[in-house]
């Protein structure tokens, strides 16, 4: 049997807890979006958490403006909704980013902005998961982290 913690008790109750009847997306990138447009198709309520004030804010605040797809758009889109047929076969970070807002629109994904994960861990006695930001508590049945492979910046310890 496991030890109380007071300090996780007391920090459990001094958040506002929020119940998500499916999982909890943490990133509105592509994937989190890919995620969100899959379950709304499937009828499964989801929420996604953003740690940042925009969708895609690795593209839209951490890419130069002349930067391209190096794929063909046809390999970079998303499930169930393809790219304009106007938009060239390398798009633009701009059309990407538009191409991205229109999605989150057409599948009415309407992530919760401005939310940073501090912690998420499986809670082994209720089988649920307590997503923790610095607004809220998340508990639900399923995690889904979507934070990309470039998510934090990471600086090389380089000698000189």
């Amino acid at each position: 049997m496991e030890n109380f913690d007071f300090a996780d008790h007391e920090d459990f109750f001094s958040r506002r807890c929020i119940w998500v009847n499916g999982p909890v997306i943490v990133g509105a990138g592509p994937s989190g979006l890919a995620t969100a447009a899959c379950l709304r198709e499937q009828g499964v309520p989801y929420v996604v958490l953003e740690k940042a004030d925009c969708i895609a804010s690795l593209w839209q605040k951490r890419t130069y403006d002349r930067l391209k797809l190096h794929l063909p758009k046809q390999f970079c889109q998303l499930p169930k909704l393809p790219f304009p047929q106007e938009f060239p076969e390398y798009p633009t970070k701009i059309q990407f980013i538009e191409y991205l807002e229109d999605y989150a629109k057409h599948f009415e994904i309407n992530p919760r902005f401005n939310e940073c994960v501090q912690s998420a861990r499986y809670d082994e006695t209720s089988g649920l998961w307590r997503v923790k930001t610095s607004e809220a508590e998340y508990i639900c049945r399923w995690l889904v982290v979507a934070t990309g492979e470039n998510a934090e910046v990471v600086w090389p310890d380089i000698e000189g």
